[in-house]
């Protein structure tokens, strides 16, 4: 199991954190290497020589949790991964642009990470901005692991793998969970079908219900410009007598809903997905409408294996906040990323397409035997991830792991 070198990894959080401030940056981070002033001599290729490391999320705007997280867990990772002795001897350098979950920005920030001279990126972190980063990609042969965008479409490429589930499997992984732990049989829906998130996970869960044993008694939609007012679709649960509600959606519109619930008096039980994770974090929601939440994920922030509760404390202790799934799929990231590039013998004075082609053979070919986002993780050579679906649950204003 990997541990951490707590000294160097500080100094190396702090000079990370330094250089990469703001929401976006154009200039690399600098390296734990440097900062220790060892790694770097143990690079043959000379002075400096270091894997660059693209990332790219939302910084700003509604989905911004999500793009905090997975930059942070990136950057933790860098530091531990450099304190450890780098790549193959080589130290990484890990650069995030904000893309604020927009695919024309999420192009533009792929160029300043190409100007940069990125070799391979970690990201995008939400769907659409990945599917538009995945075209550009594939002409330019660099390798994209997305950490979290879900939607089927984004692995298409050969040059594009995942980290997380994709929509389709964590719809009927969720069906398959609600069933086989008995947790309701009549189930309402709401989803956002202007997402290719939300919409995925709704069409395969509604599939795979019947399978289950469960009754979808209300199915509901509802689009990005008609995300404020649910009180029709939740007066409609009430009345279908729906035991569980379904929310495959993100936070913020999930936030929304169950304030609305609670002033309706809905009773049931709530079961989101990876989208979900972050409602803690929503300004001005009362975290306690959250009580008793579910939500499928691989990540519980209270879990007590050690690589967890090493990755907690050095999170915490770097950005003054608990992770979230996000963080994890993107720390994980970088570990299938080093793996892959030992594996193939990389060097940071090849090219981003020599990397590309190295990476393509040998991320199907590892195997992280413990992750935070799962054990023995493999993929298949069409870029999915291998690995068992976990579920937590909010207690106390907590995500707790279900067993």
């Amino acid at each position: 199991m990997r541990k951490f070198i707590s000294a160097a990894l500080a100094a190396a959080m702090a000079v990370s954190l330094a250089a990469c401030g703001g929401s976006s940056s154009s200039a690399p981070a600098t390296t734990a290497a440097a900062a220790a002033g060892s790694q770097a001599e143990a690079a043959p290729a000379g002075e400096g020589a270091a894997f660059k490391i693209g990332g790219m999320g939302p910084i700003n705007g509604p989905a911004a949790v999500y793009g905090q997280a997975t930059k942070q867990g990136q950057e933790v990772a860098a530091a531990e991964i450099n304190a450890a002795g780098g790549i193959n001897g080589y130290p990484v350098e890990v650069n995030y642009q904000d893309d604020e979950h927009d695919a024309e920005k999420a192009v533009n920030a792929y160029n300043t990470l190409k100007d940069w001279g990125m070799q391979m990126l970690l990201g995008a972190t939400t769907s659409a901005p990945t599917i538009a980063v995945g075209a550009e990609a594939v002409n330019d042969r660099i390798f994209v692991l997305t950490p979290s965008g879900t939607a089927l479409e984004i692995t298409e490429p050969s040059n594009v793998f995942r980290v997380c589930f994709s929509d389709p499997a964590q719809g009927t992984k969720s069906a398959e969970y609600i069933g086989t732990h008995e947790l309701a049989k009549k189930i309402a829906v709401i989803y956002d079908s202007s997402d290719v998130y939300s919409s995925g996970i709704h069409d395969t869960f509604v599939a795979e219900a019947p399978n289950q044993g469960l009754e979808i008694v209300a199915d509901e939609q509802y689009t990005g410009d008609s995300n404020t007012d649910f009180s029709t679709q939740l007066q409609k649960f009430k009345e279908a007598g729906a035991e569980l509600i379904f929310l495959p959606i993100y936070y913020s519109d999930a936030s929304k809903i169950l304030t609305q619930a609670s002033q309706l008096e809905v009773q049931a039980t709530w079961f989101g997905c990876d989208g979900m994770d972050g409602i803690l974090n929503v300004e001005n929601f009362d975290t306690s409408l959250a009580e008793g939440l579910m939500l499928l994920t691989p990540f519980a922030v209270n879990a007590d294996d050690e690589l967890t509760k090493n990755f907690v404390k050095s999170y915490t202790d770097a950005y003054g906040t608990a992770p979230i799934q996000f963080a994890a799929d993107s720390y994980d990231g970088m570990y299938q990323l080093k793996a892959a590039l030992e594996m193939g013998n990389a060097t940071p004075d090849m090219s981003a397409e020599e990397i590309c082609a190295i990476l393509e053979e040998n991320m199907p070919k590892i195997t992280i035997e413990h992750g935070l986002t799962g054990e023995n993780m493999t993929f298949t050579p069409e870029g999915e991830p291998n690995k068992a679906p976990k579920a937590v649950v909010i207690e106390n204003g907590e995500y707790k792991s279900i067993e």
